[in-house]
């Protein structure tokens, strides 16, 4: 063969002494033993073999992408959104990053975009985890959610977050403190009422003896900022917030900062992911922390399993830990 010849998967088999699937497999990472994958691996860059999309695709009637969405305003879903797409790189896959914008309506159309393009599979972050909109993705595309259990497309796979505990660990943390009336800022539009996460702390409050103040906001941290103010103004001001993600508590932060109010002083704030930046905060965010790296594997893994058996494998459930910092403190009254 010409030096300058173009390499072929079955120049790679040959070498390997391997089957076209075995080797395309070891290529992807996806079966075989370690020492199969890395030495098909090497022998593919020693002869200087490189993936041809196209003809994959017209192959195998597969693209070899992935649709990865979720809301991306929200600073904790752009990150998870990164290191999914990171994972996939890693196992030969491309992603194709699209946003929800914490909008059904927005949804729906990326659902309908990740149908044209024939994405072989999508790991979602839902805004809306019982629309019929995911009915759209047929069969053949390994769907997986990620957070919440996407109820009106059986056979999809998914990566369950235990929300409800970690609303009840945030509201008993606030009560022992001695907060009695708290606002909730919460994503959630009129259109998608009633996510877990809500109505696990409308349900849990009463009990505790907490009143609790549901409040939509924008997700992003510049229009939680907006709506913490309109807040934080309240006559009968919380002395507590409680903010279903840390972006929206970062929008908490800014309007205390720019009302002249202290925290905790003025009022404690609680979040929910533990990004990066909480603990960078100055007080540090108190908040509830995930597994990141954990969540990601276990995407993958289920996505690998829906291609692989079809089925939907048992769900994995995720619980989020208390990392108690500056930002509560005892109520003042």
């Amino acid at each position: 063969m010409p030096k300058d010849a173009r390499r072929t998967l079955q120049d790679v088999a040959d070498a390997a002494g391997l089957s076209l699937a075995a080797t395309s497999y070891a290529l992807r990472g996806t079966r075989g033993s370690a020492a199969t994958i890395e030495r098909v691996q090497a022998l593919a860059v020693e002869l200087g073999y490189r993936v041809d999309p196209i003809a994959r695709a017209l192959a195998s009637g597969r693209t070899g992408t992935v649709g990865v969405s979720g809301s991306l305003r929200d600073l904790w879903q752009q990150d998870l959104s990164v290191m999914l797409t990171r994972a996939l790189r890693a196992t030969d896959r491309d992603a194709t990053i699209a946003d929800a914008d914490a909008d059904p309506q927005v949804e729906r159309r990326v659902v309908e975009r990740f149908l044209a393009q024939r994405v072989d599979g999508v790991l979602a972050s839902p805004v809306d985890p019982t629309a019929d909109y995911w009915r759209l993705l047929g069969p053949g595309t390994a769907v997986v959610s990620l957070g919440d259990a996407l109820t009106s497309r059986p056979g999809s796979g998914a990566v369950l977050f235990d929300n409800r505990h970690g609303v009840a660990t945030v509201l008993e943390h606030l009560r022992g403190l001695g907060h009695r009336r708290v606002a909730l800022l919460t994503a959630s539009l009129s259109s998608t009422p009633g996510r877990p996460a809500e109505r696990a702390a409308v349900e849990l409050a009463a009990p505790l003896g907490v009143e609790l103040l549901v409040v939509p906001a924008p997700a992003s941290p510049a229009g939680a900022a907006q709506t913490a103010a309109g807040v934080l103004t309240r006559s009968d001001r919380p002395s507590a917030v409680f903010c279903l993600s840390d972006s929206l508590a970062f929008g908490v932060y800014a309007a205390a900062a720019d009302l002249g109010l202290r925290i905790p002083d003025d009022v404690s704030v609680v979040g929910f992911d533990d990004h990066q930046l909480a603990g960078l905060l100055a007080p540090g965010l108190t908040t509830m922390a995930w597994d990141e790296d954990a969540i990601v594997a276990a995407a993958l893994a289920q996505l690998q399993a829906l291609d692989e058996a079809g089925d939907a494998p048992e769900p994995v459930v995720f619980r989020p830990e208390l990392v108690v910092r500056a930002s509560t403190r005892a109520s003042a009254g």
